[in-house]
């Protein structure tokens, strides 16, 4: 099964910049879609073959999520479990016969980290609802997770440590949830790439210069290793600040 991921930072702005095409080429199994930005009737979307869920937020313009799929789930829940204040669209979960399908926007830190305390409430909450999934069946979870891990994931370390996205804290809550059980799919395939970034700022020709950070990320349950095919970027995908990210696996719905 071939899994994509991508924020698009706008559906309606990215479907004027190639999104319908990109999504036929593309040809995946589930597509899973963070930053939609926008509410229930606004746009119509649909492909043949596919059904689809959608998360929206409360505030008009912001945040949500979509997953677009060839396969029947046999649940779906919206949000994330424990977070009072979930009204942003965060998180779809598809329950399917042998694994669950989880994808995530998490919240950015923010200029000046006024939002870091709520992350890393956020964080710990998310690492406690995977394992508990986990706890069930497999779990394959994408998205936009608004964290570099490593220095190697992000182009310009130093002038950036302490900056959202790249705090001690949220990097240390990274390898917590990968500790807890579950694996970066591109890092099994690409443990020393380096130059490999999804998300670039449309300030000082950032995606021109390849001065990117890599945020968007497929993780799965470390007893899926064995199934896993391949995990790619797809850097070379315009339409937004993001590019799509992909996960192969051997695995049936």
């Amino acid at each position: 099964m071939k899994f994509i991921s991508w924020n698009v930072n706008g559906i309606r702005a990215c479907c004027g910049k190639g999104f319908d095409q990109a999504f036929i080429d593309l040809d995946a199994d589930f597509f899973c879609l963070q930053e939609t930005k926008m509410q229930a009737g606004q746009f119509d979307l649909a492909f043949p073959g596919y059904q689809s869920y959608w998360n929206f937020a409360e505030k008009k313009g912001y945040s949500g999520t979509a997953i677009f799929t060839r396969h029947q789930p046999l649940s779906v829940t919206y949000g994330l479990p424990g977070m009072d204040d979930d009204n942003e669209g965060r998180v779809i979960t598809l329950e399917m016969p042998t694994f669950y399908l989880v994808t995530v926007y998490t919240p950015n830190s923010q200029d000046g980290l006024r939002r870091l305390p709520y992350r890393m409430v956020w964080d710990d909450q998310f690492r406690h609802y995977l394992r508990t999934l986990d706890e069930q069946k497999p779990v394959i979870v994408c998205g936009d997770m608004n964290v570099a891990h490593k220095e190697i994931d992000i182009k310009n370390p130093s002038s950036n440590h302490h900056n959202a996205g790249f705090t001690d804290e949220e990097r240390d809550k990274f390898t917590q949830l990968l500790d807890a059980g579950f694996t970066d799919t591109f890092r099994h395939f690409h443990p020393e790439a380096t130059g490999r970034y999804s998300w670039w700022s449309y300030r000082f020709h950032a995606r021109e210069n390849n001065a990117g950070w890599r945020i968007d990320y497929f993780l799965c349950s470390n007893r899926l290793c064995d199934q896993l095919q391949d995990a790619d970027i797809h850097s070379e995908i315009m339409g937004s600040d993001h590019c799509p990210v992909e996960l192969t696996l051997n695995i049936q719905g």
